[in-house]
C-alpha cells in the first residue's frame, strides 16, 4: 500500500497540509500500564490506515511513499507524549509499568480492554473518524495482542521509543546478514544488444489493481474516510461533482467495470507473450475488511483475468493488501488461526491453472515461488510482505523471514551454474523495505548482476525506478529496478498499467529489459457525459526520454540529466503521475527529492544521492533524505 496522504479537494496534495491533533481534555489518564500498551495499536493502526493525517509533515507538491518507521514514529509519538502527559513519566517508573504489562498479557490478556482504550487513542490523535477506529482496532487488536505477547520488546526498547534514547535504545528490527556461497563472483559481463530482427517479448505487467467492490457513482469523492466514491461516503457538495462513473481523481479505488474495460481493451498494447501481476487486489477500505472479502477480491479478480488473457501465463505476486489485517503476514512459524495459510492457500488454488507443482509449494509455505517460464529463463516471484515496514509480525523476530533471501541466494546461484538468466517479480520495492532486509538485498543483487536481467515492482502507485550501484564505490550502475504505475486511481491518478520490451525467447537471449510502455486511461475524457472509456498509450520510454537502451547506466544517467534540465524533469514529473500531476509545482527540494528516490534501491543510504547537492555537503543530502522519509 502506498504511503500517501489525502487531499483535501481534488488535485491537492496530500502532502501540502498537515492538520495537527490538539490535547483533548477529560481523557482518564489513571491506568498508566494500559496506556504504554495500547500506544502499540495506536501505532499500528496510524501505520496501516491510509488516511492518518497524523503521519504526514509538510513537504513539497506531491507525496512520495514513506520510506520508514522513525519518520512516522518522529511524527506520532511527541503526539502522544502530549496528549497523555508522559513527560512526568520517569524512566524508572516506564520500565516498571512495562514489565507489568508484559507480564500481565502473558499471563491473561485483557484484549477487549485494550481494544477500547485504543479506540480513544485513534479518536484522541484524529488518525481517522470514530466509526473508522472502531472498526480498525476490532480487527487488529486481537493480532496486535498476540505479536506483543509473543514480542522480544524489552521494557527499555518500548521506553526508549517513547521517552528517548536517554531511557533506552529502540532496535528491536535489529541488523543481520544472510550468506553468500564460496563461489566467486564472475568478473562483471554487460549484456551483448540483441541481434537485429532477434525476437522482442512483449510482457504486461498489472500491478495495484486495488477493486473496490462498493463503488458508487455520484458519491462525494472528499468524504471523511480514509476511501471514499462509495456506499456510505454520502453525497458531496452542491457546488461540488461526486464520483465519476468510471473513476475519479481523489481518494478513491476502482469498480469492476474499469478492470474490465482495461482488461478487455488490451487489444492495441498486445499481443502479449506472458504477464507479472504484482498484488494488491482488495481496495483499501481496510478497516472493514474480512477474510471473505479478501477471498473474494482473490477470486473475482483472478476469475477476470483468466477470462480477457485466455491462455497467456500469468505470474502473480502477493501484495501487502491481500491479508487482513493489512500488512499483516505472519512468518511461517506462527501457526492457527493467526497464520496466513487461509489466504495462501486460496491464492494456490485460484493460479493453478497458472504455477506448476514446485512453485504452488512454496506459495503455500511462505507466499513466494520459482518456475522457469522458458529455457534460459527463472522467474522468482518474492513476497515481500516479509521486508516491510508496516508488517507488525516482525516485530517477533524480522531476520529473513520464511528464509527467503537464503532461498533467493540459493535460486540465484542455481541459475548462475545453468547460465540462465532471471527476472524477479514482487510488490514492494526494495528501497521500501526494512534497513537489513534491503540492504542484505542490495548485497545479493550486486553479487549476481550477470545473472539478473530483470527486476519488476510496484506498490508506490507512480511511475519510477530504482538504481542498483557497486557496494564497493556507490558509483557504477549495476542493475535496476522498475517501479510500474497503478491500475487505481488512488490518490488522483490516472488508470493506468504497464508493457515491458523483453529480449524474446531464443537461443543466448539476455532476457532483459529493451523498452517499456505505459497506457493510461484519462478520466477526464472517459467521464464526459456519452463518452466511452479509451484506453492510450501514454508514453515509450526510450523515445520520450531520449535513451540509448534501457540499462541500469541509462536510467543512472537520466537522473542526473534532469538534474540540471528542469524541462526533462517536468516530463518525468508528468509521467511520474500517469499525465495527472498536482496543480502545484515541483521546485528545488521537491525535485530532488524524488531524484533522491530513483538513485535509492537501498533503504536508509544517503550516500546514494549525494552527487545530487552540486557541493556534496552531507547535511544537504540528510535533509534530502528526511524529505523523502516523511513525504
Amino acid at each position: 500500500m502506498p504511503r500517501h496522504g489525502i487531499s483535501p479537494r481534488h488535485g491537492v496534495s496530500p502532502c501540502q497540509s498537515h492538520p495537527k491533533s490538539g490535547r483533548e481534555q477529560g481523557l482518564d489518564s489513571s491506568s498508566g500500564a494500559l496506556q504504554l500498551l495500547w500506544v502499540g495499536l495506536g501505532l499500528a493502526l496510524a501505520l496501516s490506515l491510509p488516511d492518518s493525517s497524523v503521519l504526514w509533515a509538510p513537504a513539497a507538491a506531491h507525496p512520495l511513499p514513506a520510506r520508514g518507521h522513525p519518520a512516522t514514529l518522529n511524527a506520532i509519538v511527541p503526539q502522544l507524549r502530549d496528549a497523555f502527559g508522559w513527560w512526568n513519566l520517569t524512566c524508572p517508573v516506564c520500565k516498571v509499568l512495562f514489565t507489568a504489562v508484559n507480564f500481565g498479557l502473558k499471563k491473561e490478556p485483557n484484549v477487549a480492554r485494550l481494544g477500547s482504550m485504543a479506540i480513544k487513542l485513534c479518536e484522541l490523535l484524529k488518525i481517522a473518524p470514530p466509526a473508522v477506529c472502531q472498526s480498525a482496532v476490532q480487527l487488529f487488536e486481537d493480532d496486535m495482542v498476540e505479536v506483543w505477547t509473543r514480542s522480544v520488546l524489552s521494557p527499555s526498547e518500548a521506553c526508549g521509543l517513547l521517552l528517548g534514547s536517554t531511557c533506552g535504545h529502540w532496535d528491536i528490527l535489529s541488523s543481520w546478514n544472510i550468506s553468500l556461497p564460496a563461489t566467486p563472483k564472475p568478473p562483471p559481463k554487460p549484456p551483448s544488444p540483441p541481434a537485429p530482427g532477434a525476437p522482442v517479448s512483449r510482457v504486461l505487467f498489472l500491478t495495484d489493481l486495488h477493486w473496490d467492490h462498493d463503488y458508487l457513482e455520484g458519491t462525494d469523492p472528499n468524504c471523511a474516510d480514509p476511501l471514499c466514491c462509495r456506499r456510505g461516503s454520502g453525497l458531496p457538495p452542491t457546488s461540488q461533482p461526486g464520483a465519476g462513473y468510471w473513476g475519479e481523481y481523489s481518494k478513491c479505488d476502482l469498480p469492476l467495470r474499469t478492470l474490465e474495460s482495461l482488461l478487455s481493451g488490451l487489444g492495441p498494447a498486445g499481443p502479449f507473450d506472458m504477464v507479472y501481476w504484482t498484488g494488491d487486489i482488495p481496495a483499501h477500505d481496510v478497516w472493514q475488511q474480512s477474510r471473505q472479502d479478501q477471498l473474494r477480491a482473490l477470486t473475482t479478480i483472478t476469475t477476470l483475468v483468466r477470462k480477457f488473457l485466455g491462455p497467456v501465463p500469468v505470474y502473480p505476486a502477493v501484495g501487502n493488501h491481500e491479508s487482513t489485517p493489512v500488512n499483516g503476514f505472519p512468518p511461517p512459524f506462527i501457526k492457527g488461526n493467526h497464520s496466513s495459510r487461509w489466504l495462501y492457500e486460496a491464492m494456490a488454488k485460484a493460479w493453478e491453472p497458472w504455477l506448476p507443482a514446485e512453485a504452488l509449494h512454496t506459495l503455500r509455505t511462505g507466499g513466494f515461488y520459482a518456475l522457469s517460464p522458458r529455457p534460459g529463463l527463472r522467474l522468482i516471484s518474492l513476497n515481500m510482505n516479509f521486508c516491510s515496514r508496516e508488517n507488525f509480525w516482525l516485530l517477533i523476530n524480522s531476520t529473513d523471514p520464511a528464509g527467503q533471501l537464503q532461498w533467493l541466494v540459493g535460486e540465484l546461484q542455481a541459475a548462475e551454474d545453468r547460465g540462465d538468466k532471471v527476472h524477479i517479480i514482487g510488490h514492494i520495492p526494495p528501497g521500501h523495505c526494512l534497513k537489513s532486509w534491503s540492504w542484505n538485498y542490495y548485497r545479493i543483487i550486486a553479487r549476481y548482476e550477470n545473472t539478473l536481467a530483470g527486476q519488476f515492482f510496484g506498490h508506490t502507485h507512480v511511475d519510477e525506478f530504482e538504481v542498483f550501484y557497486d557496494e564497493e564505490t556507490l558509483s557504477r550502475p549495476l542493475a535496476v529496478a522498475f517501479l510500474a504505475p497503478s491500475a487505481t486511481t488512488y490518490i488522483s491518478l490516472n488508470p493506468g498499467y504497464r508493457v515491458y520490451l523483453i529480449d524474446g525467447d531464443y537461443p543466448g537471449s539476455s532476457h532483459v529489459v529493451l523498452d517499456h510502455e505505459t497506457y493510461i486511461l484519462n478520466l477526464t475524457q472517459a467521464n464526459m457525459p456519452g463518452a466511452t472509456p479509451h484506453w492510450q498509450r501514454l508514453y515509450k520510454a526510450l523515445e520520450t526520454y531520449g535513451l540509448p537502451n534501457a540499462l541500469p547506466a541509462a536510467w543512472h544517467n537520466l537522473v542526473y540529466r534532469m538534474r540540471s534540465d528542469k524541462q526533462l524533469f517536468q516530463t518525468f514529473w508528468f509521467l511520474y503521475h500517469k499525465g495527472h500531476p498536482p496543480p502545484e509545482p515541483c521546485g528545488t527540494p521537491c525535485r530532488l527529492t524524488t531524484l533522491c528516490a530513483q538513485l535509492s534501491a537501498r533503504a536508509d543510504s544517503p550516500a546514494l544521492c549525494r552527487h545530487l547537492v552540486p557541493d556534496g555537503n552531507l547535511q544537504d543530502i540528510q535533509s534530502l533524505w528526511s524529505r523523502k522519509v516523511f513525504c
